[in-house]
Formats: C-alpha cells, sequence, structure tokens
C-alpha cells in the first residue's frame, strides 16, 4: 500500500513560505519522490480588532490589524522516509506546517 503525505504550510511571510517550498520540492527532485504542488491557495486577509483596553470592551475609536497569510499545499507519494524527514525539520517559527498521511489502495485491490 502507498502513503500520500499532504503538507499544508501557512505563513504570514511570503519570503519564508516560499523558501521552505523551495527547499522541500529541491529535496523531493534531488530523492527522485513524487511530489505534486505547491499548490497555491488565494491570500486570505485576516483582520484583527486592537483594543486600548484590557478588558476587551469595543471602542469604536480603536482600528484593527490586518495581515495576510498565504498557503501552499504539497503532495508527496510514497517515499514515506522522505516525507518523516521533511516533516523532522527545523521550520522558521513563522512558518506553520500541518502533516496529513493518506493511505491509498492500489487500483482493483480488494485489502
Amino acid at each position: 500500500m502507498t502513503f500520500v503525505t499532504k503538507l499544508s504550510l501557512k505563513s504570514g511571510d511570503r519570503a519564508a513560505l516560499d523558501g521552505v517550498v523551495s527547499d522541500i520540492k529541491q529535496t523531493c527532485t534531488r530523492k527522485g519522490a513524487e511530489m505534486k504542488g505547491p499548490h497555491s491557495d488565494s491570500p486570505l486577509e485576516e483582520r484583527v480588532p486592537i483594543y486600548a483596553r484590557l478588558d476587551g470592551r469595543a471602542d469604536p475609536a480603536n482600528s484593527t490589524w490586518h495581515y495576510t497569510v498565504y498557503r501552499r499545499r504539497i503532495e508527496i507519494h510514497g517515499h514515506d522516509d522522505l516525507a518523516r524527514s521533511v516533516m523532522e525539520r527545523d521550520f522558521p517559527e513563522s512558518v506553520h506546517v500541518e502533516a496529513e498521511l493518506e493511505q491509498v489502495k492500489p487500483l482493483g485491490s480488494s485489502a
């Protein structure tokens, strides 16, 4: 049975995110792993209210903090050792990485 490792990388720092993604892509190419992606989602604009008081009461004079979150998705097919080594890396604190492992059965398999 084959495993597919789905990586979701998010960051507000686009340069750091693209650096991590290109590093993963180069590693997969060097090791001969089958990789799909990186797929880019539309940037997500987040707004967070800024309160002048610690009790959290809304004050109409206060503004909001705006920031952008960028997301890239990568799939690594097979190469379980490579996927494990990618997840064991030390990523920059500004990049959030989530991994999902999916077991794929061969076509026509009853197992």
